[in-house]
Formats: C-alpha cells, structure tokens, sequence
C-alpha cells in the first residue's frame, strides 16, 4: 500500500511541495504518526505540534506553509486526508446477502427490493420495509413499523410498534425508538403508567447513535425532522418535535414536549426542560441548562441558560470573587474602625 508524494498529489490533486519521490506507508493524525506516515494540519496554530510530530509529509490548507517537511496544499484538507486514509485503510466491500433463514419475517410483512435481514433480526407484522435497506444481526422492528429505502439499522437496535422512519437513515447500534413515555399519574398512592399510544416518526437523512433513546408519544408522535443528527447516548422524551437538520450532541437529555427549530446544535450533555421552545439556528453550549424558551439565532450557555455574552460578563465577576471578597473584609475592618473611633468622639464630647 506505500504510495510517493506525487502519486498522492495525483490520488487527492492539490499542490506538491519537496520530495516527490519520497514513500508514504501510512496516514496517521499529529499525535499517532509515526515514520513514513503522512499527516493533516487544518488550521495554523497546530504548526508548533507539526515540528513534534514524526510524519514524513503533510497536508496543509492554502493558509499553510510549513517549514522543513515536505507538504501538499489542497483547498480542503479534511476531503483529501480522507481519500488518503480510504486509500491505506480501505472500506470493507458490502455485498447483498438477501434475506438469512435465521431471521424471524413475519409473513405479513413487505420486504422490497433488495433488502437485508441478518441472523436473529425479527421483523413484526405489517412492517414495510423500503427497497435496499439493510437489517443487522438482532435488529428488532415491532409490528406496523414503516421503514423507508436504503435505511441502515445496526444490531440490536430496536424499534417498537408503528415507528416510522424515513430514507436513507442510519439507526446505530442498540438504539431504541418508540419506548413508552416517562410519564406515570398518582392514584390511591401508586405511580401508574399513563396513555401510550403515540408514536414516533423520523423524517429522511436522519443519524440516531448507539444507545441512543427517542420515546414515543402519549397520543401522538414524537417527530424528528429531516437530516437531523443525533449523537450516542442521547435522550429524547415524549411528545418532543425535533426540526429538521439539528445537530444533537452526546449524552443530551430533552424532556417532554419540547419544540426544536431547524439548524439547532446542543453540544454535550445539555439539559432541556419540558415544554420549552427552542428557535431557529439556536446554538446550546456544552451542559447548559435550558429552564425556558428560547428565540431564533440565540447562543446560550451555563446553568441555567443564559445569553453567551451575559454568562461572560457573570464569569468575569465569578473570578474577581476572591479579590472582591478581601475587598469586602477590609472595607468591613475599616467601617468597624470608623465606627469605633466615632463612638469615642461621641463619648468624649459627652463627658
């Protein structure tokens, strides 16, 4: 697989600067490459940790030029690294394996073209599933379940009954769609399940992680909109309507009957209330709280939520707060003083 700089100029195009002929074994990061491996750099502060790194060559943006190491600039390095790693580590080769004898197919289910069903996947009845979609090895879908074409469920994914999905998702491992709601009424001093009769409905182009969970609704459906991405080990409740194309990050948690916009990003392990509205392009640092809705552009951050620029001001303040608190107890120690040596002038003028 070792491969020369020109011929990597010629696999990914851009601009070669030094040794053409020199050999590249591998593709490896700053922190991993070893000798002979190529490396990316995609934004100039990381030049100080490129002159530590034992790459051979590099690839660089048209904002870089290197010093001492051969390198190749590309308009895009993260496209060009990409097609070099394909190169050294290509992707295994995917054939059609049809349907396994092993998979438990319910015979009122509707199979389309081409699609998969591996070892120990059960598909319910009534379940539809598009042309090219693959099943893996015990994937569950339930009853009534409709899944669109060239889906992709990992294994152990689970989908419960009447859950809907859309084309070209990808449902990672052990996810679970359409669990009941966490909602439960007290009577006589019992918690009792409520009405779950919803369900849950992913538009097209969505991403869901591994042990990632999506609840169904209490009478309707929890919806996610078109090309959204959600993260591992995130949790969406009931009644929750995700707009379209939100980058939900890990281990995220959105209570009931919360409304997203389009274009929203929560980094990692955000908290959201329920029945809060959450606007458009509206970015969520990572653990922010959000206690209430939240209108269109806005950045939030901390706990609770609050506008990025007055959690700054608020950190500015929190940091002065052991220089503000001396500050405090000497003024106190003064005031005590003044105080002291009025009551004195009081007493002698008395006297």
């Amino acid at each position: 697989m070792a491969i020369t700089l020109s011929e990597l100029v010629q696999l990914i195009g851009g601009d070669l600067y030094g040794d053409g002929d020199l050999e590249i074994t591998g593709a490896a990061t700053i922190r991993d490459a070893k000798d002979g491996d190529v490396t990316l750099v995609d934004r100039p502060n990381l030049l100080g940790e490129l002159v530590e790194s034992r790459a051979a060559a590099v690839v660089v943006g048209r904002d870089v030029a290197p010093e001492e190491i051969p390198f190749i600039a590309v308009d895009d390095v993260h496209e060009a690294f990409g097609q070099i790693v394909r190169h050294f580590c290509p992707p295994r080769p995917t054939r059609r394996s049809g349907v396994s004898p092993s998979a438990k197919i319910s015979p009122l289910a509707i199979l389309g073209d081409d699609v998969d069903v591996y070892p120990g996947a059960t598909v319910g009845d009534d379940v539809v599933i598009g042309d090219g979609t693959t099943v893996h090895a015990g994937a569950h879908i339930l009853a009534g379940c409709r899944i669109g074409s060239n889906v992709t469920i990992y294994p152990g994914a689970v989908l419960y009954e009447n859950t809907i999905v859309g084309d070209r998702c990808i449902i990672h491992a052990n996810a679970v769609l359409g669990a009941y709601g966490f909602g439960y009424d007290t009577v006589n001093g019992r918690h009792e399940l409520s009405e779950q009769l919803g369900h849950v409905v992913v538009g097209d182009d969505v991403e869901i992680g591994a042990c990632s969970t999506i609840d169904r609704g209490t009478y309707g459906p929890t919806t996610i909109g078109d090309g959204t991405k959600i993260d591992n080990q995130v949790m969406i409740a009931h009644n929750c309507r995700i707009g379209r194309h939100n980058m939900i990050c890990s281990q995220v948690g959105i209570a009931g009957s919360t409304t997203t916009g389009d274009y929203v990003v929560m980094a990692g392990q955000v908290g959201v209330r329920d029945h809060v509205d959450i606007g458009n392009q509206v970015v969520l640092g990572a653990k922010a709280g959000v206690m209430n809705s939240i209108p269109d552009g806005e950045t939030y951050v901390g706990i609770p939520a609050t506008p990025f620029q007055e959690q700054k001001q608020k950190q500015v303040v929190w940091a002065r707060l052991p220089e503000m608190r001396k500050q405090l107890r000497q003024l106190q120690k003064t005031v005590d003083r003044l105080a002291t040596e009025a009551d004195s002038h009081v007493r002698a003028d008395a006297a």
